[in-house]
């Protein structure tokens, strides 16, 4: 029924989707000619989504580091920094610092939803 290439993109997590899966999947999708809307604009992945405007989810895949000019220091740890992959022990903890002036809205809306987060939920900082 053509070429793969008219299937939908189904993501970039190949841990979560096994192969069968995803065989199974394509076969659906070609045998129904299913095709989606797609919004490239539906999700935000700081630090490379600059802005927030008009986008639905916030996905946090990449580490934020930049430098005190807000910059970002690409592949080295920054003195400024906010990696999940920091807290595999345990949760951030409540109120994570500000980043510095000048790195992308899309950085410090991360940290303010984080930090309001934390700050509401009960025993965030509980670990069993």
């Amino acid at each position: 029924m053509g070429p793969v290439t008219n299937i939908d993109p189904i993501g970039n997590s190949p841990v979560i989707i096994k192969k069968v899966w995803i065989r199974h999947c394509l076969r659906a999708s070609r045998r129904a000619a299913l095709q989606h809307i797609l919004r490239k604009d539906f999700m935000l992945q700081p630090p490379w989504d600059l802005e927030t405007t008009n986008k639905f989810i916030l996905h946090y895949t990449y580490g934020c580091d930049n430098n005190l000019k807000g910059e970002l220091t690409y592949g080295k740890i920054g003195e400024w920094r906010f990696d999940k992959r920091s807290y595999l022990d345990g949760p951030p903890p409540r109120n994570l610092s500000s980043p510095p002036p000048g790195v992308p809205e899309s950085v410090v809306t991360l940290i303010n939803l984080i930090n309001e987060a934390t700050a509401n939920l009960p025993n965030w900082d509980y670990v069993d």
